[in-house]
């Protein structure tokens, strides 16, 4: 296992050159950017944008950016009628005066020390801003992942002992069509109903914690916290039922099914002897296996949509207000730490199928 561990931890630095240097490419095509936000920025603002900008020169300027931007100097479409002088000036502060693979080169080098540089338009390091944020993505893409697999895994059991029945019927009903709702639309519901919409207000609709949270005592700041996350934990985990409790039923289905649970039940072991001391290790291996692979689609694709409804400074929002002003150091720290969260959590994957079954040997696999 070491030899195949080694291997994979090799393999994620040329994953992340590979996916780095495709949407760095990307972007070189992609039409608008920092420089033309910030000419637009000049042209509705006019003298104050310009002094920010000249404060800046005078020696507050940002330290230059290592991402990419697409179009030579001076061709931004935005820069038309404008002082070329001016349009120079911004380009340099940005760091697009140089070329896109001296760039490139200059971004990769950072990206080794987590050095992602600094944010165009917020005058914060990219790190900074991302360790910020971070917490609220981890507990909310956690908090759902638990409860998704609390609920699921005793259902799909459920199911599974009692297949073909009325139970079986119409929970899968429910669990179907709570898949078939999108978590952004559950969430909006969720916020009419029980967040001062047209109903009741019960729960808080923005942050993770209320004004004043930090000089309560401990044990108040818990339920605080928890007060806050029950509607966009709700959110995500409504759709998440539905995969894995169908995983779950059929897992038991094929191994009940298995010759060693017919000799086990001849042998005269109870029911719950057979289900929970036989069948549940070999039926739950992909299930439980597969949680940080969970965490990970929940963490990049629900909690995108449910961050901006209820308003959580997380990554997902971050990383949207990022891709909307073309705040490219933004984007990429963004895209770099999702990327690598995602590599490290598929080795996770396969360090604990061989923890659940020794008889996996990936070592073994040609």
């Amino acid at each position: 296992m070491g030899a195949y561990l080694l291997r994979r931890i090799a393999l994620l630095v040329p994953t992340l050159f590979g996916i780095i240097l495709i949407n760095f490419v990307v972007v070189q095509f992609a039409p608008g950017g920092p420089v033309e936000q910030m000419l637009a920025e000049l042209r509705g603002q006019g003298g104050s944008a310009i002094g920010r900008l000249s404060g800046e020169s005078q020696g507050e300027t940002r330290a230059p950016m290592r991402q990419g931007e697409s179009g030579p100097v001076g061709s931004y479409r935005g820069a038309r009628g404008m002082d070329p002088a001016v349009v120079a000036e911004i380009e340099k502060a940005f760091g697009f005066d140089k070329p896109a693979y001296v760039r490139f080169v200059e971004m990769l080098k950072g990206y080794l020390t987590f050095d992602f540089g600094e944010s165009l338009f917020q005058g914060r390091k990219v790190i900074d801003l991302l360790l910020e944020k971070l917490p609220v993505s981890v507990s909310l893409g956690l908090w759902s992942t638990l409860i998704i697999y609390l609920v699921s895994i005793p259902l799909g059991i459920r199911k599974a002992v009692r297949d073909g029945t009325r139970f079986d019927a119409w929970t899968s009903g429910v669990v179907l069509v709570g898949y078939a709702v999108p978590g952004f639309l559950f969430a909006i519901l969720l916020v009419v109903l029980f967040a001062g919409g047209s109903f009741l207000q019960i729960f808080p609709l923005r942050g993770l914690t209320s004004s004043g949270a930090a000089e309560w005592p401990f044990w108040q700041r818990a339920l605080d916290y928890a007060w806050h996350m029950v509607l966009p934990t709700l959110s995500l985990v409504i759709g998440g039922f539905a995969g894995l409790t169908m995983l779950t039923k059929n897992s038991f289905l094929e191994e009940i099914g298995k010759q060693y649970v017919l000799t086990a039940r001849a042998k005269g072991a109870d029911e719950g002897r057979v289900l929970y001391g036989h069948v549940f290790r070999n039926a739950m291996l992909l299930i439980i296996a597969g949680f940080p692979a969970a965490f990970i689609s929940i963490l990049f694709t629900g909690a995108l949509l449910v961050e901006i409804v209820f308003s959580l400074d997380g990554l997902g929002l971050l990383g949207f207000e990022a891709a909307i002003r073309r705040d490219y150091p933004v984007m990429f720290g963004t895209l770099y730490i999702f990327t690598l969260l995602g590599l490290i959590m598929q080795i996770v994957g396969d360090l604990t199928y061989t923890l659940i079954d020794p008889r996996i040997d990936f070592e073994a696999r040609r």
